[in-house]
């Protein structure tokens, strides 16, 4: 089905608590892969279902020696383990040089994560940098969310990352990949979307403030603990809700743009 990637134009604003909190409400069963080209935090944060940790080695690990050995049947599932609250997730790469070393299986990788039958992936790539390995995920996305403080410092180099990104989204053409912005912010502050949406407009910059994920101090730590449960009926699941609805709204939008342009 659908390819969803989640990234950070700077720092670390918790691109991985919000891919866990979208995860977890997305419509149907998807996937969450953690494909972060600095090394990723979903081992190291959470446990499967009998509490275990979880195993470094099954994941993408594998999956790219699979890829690599030119599998005919690869399958994303054979890859994917459970967490305790029940979302499958692919378990990322420990250091940069794992993720360098797939070298061209990413093409492959992208590939797969967007035609997974009757599911979609979200791909938390934390921050992405020009030159990534993990840019051919970016480029078959359906849809990229990109997680920003509204800060002086933030916004700057949210303008810039979608400036230094441009090309590889296609920004301005008939396949452009749709680029929607989550504010981390009270969720009281609704005014920051539009004002930030003002500013990406000044600037010329194609992307959608799709709306405040709520800076939930609690709920974030206990997503991070792996007690899901206890954040359910919080601000930050309540506004991650919205955040999903409103990116794979965005999503069909565009492709069904495609469509008329008779290039889907």
């Amino acid at each position: 089905m659908g390819l969803f990637v989640l990234a950070a134009a700077k720092g670390s604003p918790g691109v991985t608590t919000a891919a866990v909190a979208l995860a977890g409400a997305w419509p149907g069963d998807p996937i969450l892969a953690d494909l972060d080209p600095a090394g990723g935090d979903i081992a190291l944060r959470y446990r499967d279902q009998a509490g275990v940790p979880l195993d470094s080695e099954r994941g993408l690990l594998s999956l790219g020696a699979a890829v690599r050995r030119g599998s005919t049947e690869v399958q994303l599932a054979d890859h994917v383990q459970m967490l305790s609250g029940g979302l499958e997730v692919l378990v990322g790469v420990t250091s940069p040089s794992q993720v360098q070393g797939l070298g061209p299986a990413w093409q492959h990788l992208a590939r797969l994560f967007r035609s997974v039958p009757g599911r979609d992936v979200i791909a938390d790539c934390g921050r992405l940098m020009p030159g990534s390995a993990t840019v051919p995920v970016l480029q078959n996305a359906d849809a990229l969310l990109l997680i920003a403080r509204p800060t002086v410092e933030g916004l700057s180099h949210l303008r810039e990352w979608i400036r230094g990104f441009s090309e590889v989204l296609r920004l301005g053409t008939y396949d452009a990949v749709p680029v929607g912005v989550a504010l981390i912010a009270s969720y009281r502050d609704t005014h920051v979307v539009g004002e930030v949406q003002a500013i990406l407009d000044r600037a010329r910059l194609q992307a959608t403030v799709l709306g405040v994920l709520a800076e939930d101090v609690k709920a974030a730590a206990a997503i991070r603990a792996g007690a899901g449960r206890k954040a359910r009926a919080s601000l930050l699941v309540r506004s991650a809700a919205d955040l999903t609805e409103r990116l794979r709204r965005i999503a069909l939008q565009n492709a069904k743009a495609a469509e008329s342009w008779g290039v889907a």
